[in-house]
């Protein structure tokens, strides 16, 4: 194991009021609040099966992904916290990060997550158009984003970001924009912009909508760019953007290939052991999930690492890093995945050629070039 690799905890609550059209994510209906109090134990149990991974690291990022992290009670927020705190130190300026859904949002329950410890809010707004998010099946209405990003922040949260979609159904670049700026209106820092793909195992699979075709949207991105920057928020991963200092240091973690405890269902965990990259994932439904962490005696097997193949190592080190508008450190590939510069030289030395790499002697970074066509770039390392 290494201590030097940064450690990280992804917590899966993976419920939600109401499955969205386009998500693909592991997210069930018919919440209750009779399971919190379980779920919240086969958290913990989760965990305990996990310590041996952590190598007397502390955790530096937490996050509440979901589903809708913000249907559980602070209560239940503040035991998984305190749960955490008693089995793995956390350091001292650890960003503690909670998903929130506008449609849940209370005053009093934001406030009570603060007091918790969670000092970072991420919500979904999507957009600010009420046509839009009824297209997009969401719950909320645009008064309700707004009122839910003004909660937040009266509630003391100085660090936020909100989630936009772009490339929506029958969306035009004005209304894009629009979003944008009604963002940025509210002083936030950090900004998750992406445009709607369409995934399998959705409904917009089975019955896709009519989008924006990708020559229409793509001039969309360099005018929120300039835009963005104007108000100085930067890009600096393919759809995240924040002034300096108020990156996600959570995904800057996944990006730059460290390592990541991972409880709940469907949750995905990343941990080097020996010099090797290994993965693990759990059961994603939340009936089996509970029925196999709900008692403290669990299984060896439930906690089976893969060991990511050689050959994919490489590919799998840069898929993450080159999102990265600044690419990363070249020791990095020795650290994280261990391979030494000699193992990627030809494959470099070939897409600097092409103008889709620099030709940097310390860090892995594209070009413009190589950034608008990153996965061409990532393809050739596989």
């Amino acid at each position: 194991m290494k201590p030097s690799i940064p450690l990280s905890l992804y917590i899966h609550i993976p419920w939600c009021e109401r499955k969205c059209p386009y998500c693909d994510f592991n997210s069930h209906e018919n919440y209750s609040p009779d399971v919190e109090p379980l779920y919240v134990s086969a958290l913990l149990n989760d965990l305990d099966q996990q310590l041996n991974l952590v190598n007397g690291r502390s955790i530096s990022t937490i996050f509440f992904g979901g589903g809708t992290p913000s249907l559980f009670s602070a209560k239940a927020i503040e035991r998984i916290l305190e749960g955490v705190r008693a089995r793995v130190p956390l350091t001292d300026d650890c960003e503690i990060t909670l998903e929130s859904n506008p449609g849940s949002a209370e005053a009093e329950k934001y406030k009570a997550y603060k007091d918790a410890g969670v000092n970072r809010l991420s919500i979904g707004v999507q957009s600010f158009d009420d046509s839009k998010l009824n297209h997009l099946g969401r719950i909320h209405s645009s008064s309700e984003a707004k009122a839910a990003l003004d909660m937040a922040f009266s509630s003391g949260f100085e660090r936020l970001n909100i989630d936009l979609m772009y490339g929506l159904e029958d969306q035009t670049r004005a209304e894009a924009l629009a979003d944008v700026e009604t963002a940025l209106s509210f002083g936030v820092s950090h900004l998750s912009w992406y445009q709607l793909t369409i995934e399998r195992n959705t409904a917009f699979w089975s019955k896709p909508p009519t989008l924006p075709d990708a020559d229409i949207v793509e001039p969309w991105l360099e005018s929120v760019r300039k835009r963005l920057r104007d108000a100085d928020i930067h890009q600096y991963e393919v759809s995240a953007w924040s002034r300096e200092g108020e990156e996600s240091r959570h995904n800057l973690n996944y990006w730059l290939f460290g390592d990541y405890l991972a409880i709940g269902a469907g949750a995905h965990g990343k941990v080097s052991v020996d010099d090797h990259a290994y993965r693990f994932q759990r059961t994603r439904h939340p009936a089996h999930y509970l029925e196999e962490f709900g008692q403290s005696s669990i299984s060896p097997r439930i906690n089976t690492l893969k060991a990511i193949p050689d050959e994919d190592i490489v590919g799998e080190f840069m898929m993450n890093v080159l999102r990265l508008r600044n690419g990363a450190p070249l020791q990095l590939l020795r650290e994280r995945a261990g391979k030494t510069p000699d193992s990627i030289s030809n494959t470099l030395e070939s897409l600097q050629a092409r103008g889709l790499m620099l030709s940097d002697q310390d860090r892995l970074v594209t070009t413009s070039l190589g950034y608008r066509y990153l996965d061409s770039v990532v393809e050739a390392f596989f």
